[in-house]
């Protein structure tokens, strides 16, 4: 039995949709007064992180909805879609900046205003790197791949805004300007690289992957006990879908035993994995430890 109830996480939904709002103006701003392509750069990778709150916001109102008699699973799968489109903007964004940096690269133009510039920036990388740390806590805590994404994209922001910070202090003490569009170029092979492995993370979701190994450990762990009292379990299998995961199992136990003891061992073995992972959905199947045929259903494609 599955009890865990949905947690409404669109605050935190909020929280980005905020932040990238008022990251998109600073950054803008920044661009404005020194005409640097590096800064472009980081106004569009905020461009996306708006668009991606706003996929993010809708897709965890979705998640939080009970399961009913069309999805009797839940909506928690939807999470990977979110991430998903997360991860196709970044590279959106990541192609945007190239179109940008490269006419910039074979014709260098001049930084403008560098201090104020920089000030804007540095306000609008501390105000990323305070959200995604929010984000990413809350992420940890809930078991949510769409929080998780939208924080590692923010922190993939930071990392950017640092480079160009870095890059326009260079060209105005140096004067090379054709150092702007590299990190511009730069920064796109960075997020690219993000994006790369938001899309992989998500259709290993929407495909049913197995759970993380390290939680498939803690189940054989906590299964241990039981088999060093004679019963037997195999046939172990696991799937991830965004906060909930599934667990099914065959739990073999004395052919003499009746059907009440059977059962209290199965709910038995159910609670202590879900005190272990509160997140899982347990499903047990008892069989008699005796019966050969109790042992020939233990590949994936049971026939």
């Amino acid at each position: 039995m599955y009890t865990s109830q949905p947690v409404n996480l669109t605050r935190y939904a909020w929280l980005s949709i905020a932040a990238a709002i008022i990251t998109i103006l600073l950054k803008l701003s920044a661009y404005w007064l020194t005409n640097s392509v590096g800064l472009l750069s980081d106004a569009l990778e905020s461009l996306v992180n708006l668009a991606t709150a706003i996929v993010a916001l809708f897709a965890l109102k979705i998640a939080t909805r009970p399961a009913d008699e069309e999805f009797t699973y839940g909506y928690s799968k939807i999470e990977y879609f979110s991430s998903g489109f997360e991860g196709g903007m970044i590279l959106l964004a990541a192609g945007s900046i190239i179109a940008s940096a490269l006419p910039r690269l074979l014709n260098p133009q001049p930084i403008e205003q560098v201090g104020l510039g920089l000030a804007i920036s540095v306000v609008a990388s501390l105000i990323n790197l305070g959200v995604a740390q929010v984000l990413a806590k809350a992420g940890k805590q809930y078991n949510s791949i769409t929080l998780e994404a939208d924080a590692r994209h923010l922190m993939t922001d930071v990392v950017t805004t640092g480079g160009v910070i870095a890059a326009i202090v260079i060209v105005s003490i140096t004067g090379w300007v054709r150092l702007d569009p590299i990190i511009a170029l730069l920064v796109a092979a960075n997020i690219l690289v993000t994006g790369i492995k938001l899309l992989r993370r998500s259709a290993h979701g929407l495909m049913d992957a197995s759970l993380p190994e390290i939680q498939v450990q803690v189940i054989q762990e906590t299964l241990q006990p039981f088999e060093a009292e004679g019963v037997k379990i195999h046939a172990l299998r696991t799937r991830s879908a965004a906060a909930r995961g599934y667990v099914s199992m065959h739990v073999l136990v004395p052919g003499n035993w009746n059907v009440k003891r059977a059962h209290d061992l199965a709910e038995q073995i159910e609670i202590k994995i879900r005190q272990k992972e509160p997140n899982l959905a347990v499903f047990t199947h008892v069989e008699p430890l005796d019966d050969p045929k109790s042992f020939e259903d233990i590949s994936l494609d049971r026939s």
